[in-house]
């Protein structure tokens, strides 16, 4: 009997990882494992790996041709959207929409980070 897929994480490939490194550890409010090549971030349900540009043209020579930064949304659930906003707007990340309510019963408030990657954090609202 095959046991059903298990989503694990996403990997961020990046051209600088302690930069990185620094936004998502503010951000997430945990620490990073790891010496930057690749940085391990745990959450709860699944990692984010930052994983160096050049690290991956080692192991996979052309591997990087075509692909390009800031193209991810990553979505994180939060118990308080509007205090964490205000916590990482307080730090200077970029934000892209306030704290708003959406019909689909989610509040949710966007960021960029440093390589233009969107982050969106959220709570589910009382519909």
């Amino acid at each position: 009997m095959m046991t059903p897929t298990q989503f694990s994480g996403v990997c961020l490939v990046t051209g600088d990882v302690p930069r990185l490194r620094r936004f998502y550890e503010q951000a997430l409010q945990v620490g990073a494992t790891g010496d930057d090549s690749p940085a391990i971030l745990e959450v709860q349900g699944a990692q984010l790996t930052l994983f160096p540009a050049d690290g991956m043209e080692d192991l996979a020579p052309g591997a990087m041709q075509g692909a390009g930064t800031g193209c991810v949304i990553l979505e994180f659930a939060v118990e308080d959207v509007d205090r964490a906003a205000e916590r990482l707007t307080g730090l200077g990340a970029p934000q892209v929409k306030p704290p708003q309510t959406h019909p689909w019963g989610r509040r949710s408030a966007w960021f960029r980070d440093p390589d233009g990657n969107l982050l969106n954090l959220y709570s589910a609202v009382a519909g």
